[in-house]
């Protein structure tokens, strides 16, 4: 592989990852600094493909997050600016609001605390008991719940395509890194599995999936590895059941929302997700098992210890996974009327969730920097409800890195 020398750079940033944290970085750079040159490269053969295209399309309100948290801060920020830019541009989206359902009595607890951490964050949430819940969704049934008016839907694959266009970026499809030769005194060179050398002043890994394996080839440490969980969906077969969107109360101890119902951008209601243990990092379904992927899961300290300290929910997850009707079971606790028969698969998708060595979850978007590398180490849910504002933080740090490279 050939190395980088001063002034032989293809570009001054290459982006790693193609989903729409790094088209919104790409974007963000271009509008900081005109004229830095950016290429962005994809190993898959358009964008959005993995976390962007397989998520429930949900414009996240920012209530569920610590207040003071990048995800808190970013989530109600972005929320704002995602809508606006789909009105800019003509990209399907829509300000549906949505509920939050408790349905047991050791959930009211939580559900307070969910209205004062909304409130914290700035987010207007009216609080409904078990009779108003019908004003917004007539076949929901609960004991109390909130209503959240900026929670909406958009199309973020159509986002994540008009992103590219507007980067002025050289974005790269098919381009899957397999190598990176950094020089702290001079840069980087990128070396992808056709063969083609990208040389740039500073490198940013925006690979969700793989972003600690890119951080592992540029040499430096990430301190955390990634864990797939897939989350697996169903479509509604009578979507007149759900005007909107409608979520249980989530458990604090994970990252995960539980399963529930959004009505989304085509009309069609999606059911899920779940939260299995992925057997690959693009394992979208039980058939799918990469070896090599699997033992780096298994042999990381850390999804040991997640294991043994979660068993019991995951034992939950597995079992609506192999068990549909289990899955209708949890669902009908929201939506009585669901029978087994409604719920018709659909496409699953895969949580890029970084896990420390302890076992603990990272709970907030994770941005590392490194000499000529600025490294996005988790950034699941709700990454593409901030991804504008993540961007331009990330583009920040990268130009930021890029000045000092020409001291």
């Amino acid at each position: 592989m050939a190395q980088v020398v001063a002034g032989s750079y293809d570009c001054d940033v290459v982006v790693v990852g193609g989903g729409i944290v790094g088209l919104s970085t790409a974007y963000a750079i271009g509008r900081a600094a005109p004229g830095t040159r950016v290429t962005v490269l994809e190993k898959e053969p358009g964008p959005a493909r993995h976390q962007t295209g397989r998520n429930s399309g949900v414009i996240h309100s920012g209530i569920y997050y610590r207040p003071g948290s990048l995800k808190a801060r970013y989530a109600v920020r972005g929320a704002a600016e995602m809508v606006k830019f789909c009105a800019e541009y003509d990209i399907p989206h829509a300000v549906t609001g949505k509920l939050i359902v408790a349905t047991d009595r050791e959930e009211l607890p939580r559900l307070h605390a969910l209205v004062q951490r909304g409130r914290e964050n700035g987010i207007a949430v009216r609080e409904l008991c078990a009779a108003q819940i019908a004003e917004y969704e007539p076949e929901v049934q609960g004991l109390a719940a909130i209503h959240v008016g900026t929670t909406g839907i958009c199309d973020y694959a159509a986002v994540a395509r008009r992103l590219a266009e507007a980067s002025g970026a050289d974005v790269r499809h098919g381009a899957e890194v397999v190598r990176v030769d950094r020089r702290p005194d001079r840069g980087v060179a990128v070396l992808t599995a056709a063969g083609d050398i990208v040389r740039a002043r500073i490198l940013v890994n925006c690979a969700g999936l793989h972003c600690d394996r890119i951080a592992l080839l540029t040499g430096d440490e990430p301190g955390a590895r990634i864990v797939p969980f897939r989350g697996e969906y169903y479509e509604l077969a009578r979507p007149e059941l759900v005007r909107g969107l409608v979520y249980p109360v989530p458990d604090p101890a994970f990252p995960f929302l539980g399963v529930h119902l959004t009505r989304g951008t085509d009309e069609g209601v999606h059911v899920g997700p779940n939260a299995v243990p992925a057997l690959a990092r693009e394992g979208y379904d039980w058939r799918t098992v990469r070896p090599r992927e699997l033992g780096a899961t298994l042999a990381w300290p850390g999804s040991w210890q997640l294991a043994r300290r979660h068993w019991r929910y995951g034992a939950g997850e597995l079992h609506r996974s192999l068990s549909k009707p289990a899955f209708a079971r949890a669902v009908r606790r929201l939506l009585p009327a669901v029978r087994d028969e409604d719920l018709v698969p659909t496409a699953a998708g895969v949580r890029a969730q970084a896990v420390l060595r302890d076992g603990t979850l990272v709970d907030d978007f994770l941005i590392r920097e490194a000499p000529r590398a600025v490294h996005v180490l988790n950034a699941p849910s709700p990454a593409a409800t901030a991804s504008l504002p993540i961007g331009r933080e990330i583009a920040r740090r990268a130009l930021a890195g890029l000045a000092g490279s020409e001291r």
